[in-house]
């Protein structure tokens, strides 16, 4: 990388500001975000979110893309990759002290890793209905391969009766389903992740400190069903599109040839498995 283009990019983000616009779109890839919804996100004025995007983007470190009517701004991941790269291969020659701890392909290979348990952990705000769904969904459709978890940011205290009732009329367990803090999952003891999921915009959002081993994660948004205040019939629709939606993104992930797949393989394939929502005309 060019040391003028280094320069230009680690000035950029170099300011609080343009750093969390550029952290929280990193959080959603490859998925792009509205400004809006940053601004929301971030508690951002509209002005000064313009302001940080045209820097970062002036810098080559996002682009923006128009779907419609809307503009999505995303990371560009090749620029991001080289400014890493410039630092630890460049700068500091590789030396093991500084990059052992990076998640390099040929260091967490799954290869050799199917007979053992992967930890999987669903994330939402209220963990009451979507990541709920996915946790009963994983543990049952995984066959042994898969230990799902599911918390919130800010939890409902218990999973919502429809989801339950739902999850109980297809015949899954539900007598261990709560909902959890995600503080259960950061403190000392806690199982340590090999993939990590966001089910909810918000979620994907706010930030979290990093999780121990370097999990894979992906955006896995969906439409939340407790928000339908419809009639009883249309609640009930919400909350079986949401499992629905939920069951084939589970389906798609266990049928991963995980032995197979390197780490930048498999991270397109959860990617990809997110992107779903687009195919099956399901606004997320």
């Amino acid at each position: 990388m060019d040391t003028n283009l280094a320069i230009s990019a680690f000035a950029t983000l170099g300011h609080a500001g343009r750093l969390s616009v550029f952290r929280l779109l990193m959080r959603h890839m490859p998925q792009g975000v509205r400004p809006t919804e940053i601004a929301d996100a971030l508690d951002l004025k509209q002005n000064t979110l313009s302001h940080h995007l045209a820097d970062l983007e002036r810098a080559g470190l996002i682009r923006a893309t128009r779907q419609g009517r809307s503009i999505f701004y995303s990371v560009d991941l090749e620029r991001a990759g080289q400014l890493v790269t410039f630092l630890v291969d460049d700068c500091c020659r590789g030396r093991p002290e500084i990059c052992a701890h990076l998640p390099g392909a040929e260091m967490l290979s799954h290869t050799g890793q199917e007979t053992r348990m992967f930890n999987v952990l669903f994330i939402c705000t209220s963990n009451s209905a979507r990541s709920i769904f996915a946790e009963a969904l994983l543990n049952e459709l995984g066959q042994g391969r898969f230990r799902a978890f599911s918390a919130g940011t800010i939890p409902r205290g218990v999973p919502h009766p429809r989801a339950i009732a739902l999850l109980d009329r297809a015949g899954f367990a539900t007598a261990a389903l709560r909902s959890k803090d995600l503080s259960e999952f950061e403190g000392e003891g806690a199982p340590v992740m090999d993939f990590v999921f966001t089910v909810c915009d918000r979620a994907a959002s706010e930030e979290c400190p990093p999780w121990p081993g370097h999990p894979l994660s992906a955006h896995w948004g969906i439409p939340d069903p407790v928000k339908e205040t419809g009639t009883e019939a249309e609640q009930a629709l919400a909350f079986a599109t949401a499992f629905d939606a939920m069951r084939r993104r589970i389906a798609a992930f266990v049928a991963l040839p995980m032995a197979e797949l390197d780490r930048i393989s498999l991270q397109k394939r959860i990617d990809d498995i997110g992107q779903d929502a687009n195919q099956k005309g399901i606004s997320a």
